[in-house]
């Protein structure tokens, strides 16, 4: 009696579970009695639901274009029984490391069988949830190198314009000095030359007086 006693309370939970989902479904998935089905959607790692509704059973997230999940996304699903992951191109760097330990934690392993590494090549068809820490952690290291490479590569773009930018100034403010110098020439003989008129003038009228 008491077996059959603890098999009607799981019933209860389960009933009770089911009818008190919200009422809300997050888009694009479709939503009925515990299950919320975002499969085959070309959900990405952006597009993904931020969340989901707390009382959910099941998830699937099978066949989209996720190569990894938001940290802390299954955390506060405590009546999830199942996740369905597989057919998607999992990219095993940093990224990974939420649902890896996710994973760990499952007692009943054989559902992800099948979520296995895309990428990077080092680790394509790992399955994820038996990755070493340090081969993911190596990874992450190598995507840091190449940010931080990036980054100079671009600092060196922004420093190499700037320079450009500082010569063509130099060579404008040059370029109008010289300018000004000469006007201000021709505008001296200008007046030297008028000046010059002028006394000829006065000259060739007093010559004539005489």
């Amino acid at each position: 009696m008491k077996s059959y006693a603890f098999i009607l309370h799981l019933l209860c939970v389960d009933l009770h579970a089911v009818l008190a989902l919200p009422k809300w479904c997050p888009h694009p998935c479709f939503c009925s009695k515990g299950t919320i089905d975002c499969s085959s959607r070309s959900l990405t790692a952006e597009t993904l639901p931020a969340g989901f509704p707390v009382n959910a059973l099941e998830l699937r997230l099978n066949d989209n274009k996720l190569t990894s999940v938001p940290s802390g996304l299954f955390d506060r699903l405590g009546k999830l029984r199942a996740v369905s992951l597989d057919g998607n191109p999992w990219s095993c760097d940093c990224e990974i490391l939420y649902l890896r330990a996710w994973l760990m934690k499952q007692e009943n392993r054989t559902l992800y069988k099948t979520v296995a590494c895309n990428s990077p090549d080092s680790l394509k068809g790992r399955l994820v949830m038996y990755l070493a820490e340090d081969e993911v952690q190596s990874t992450c290291q190598y995507g840091y190198c190449n940010v931080a490479l990036v980054s100079q590569v671009i600092l060196f773009v922004l420093i190499a314009v700037q320079a450009a930018l500082l010569l063509l100034v130099i060579l404008f403010l040059r370029r109008f000095e010289k300018i000004s110098s000469e006007a201000k020439s021709m505008e001296r003989e200008a007046l030297h030359g008028e000046s010059s008129n002028v006394l000829y003038a006065q000259i060739k009228e007093r010559a004539s007086r005489r």
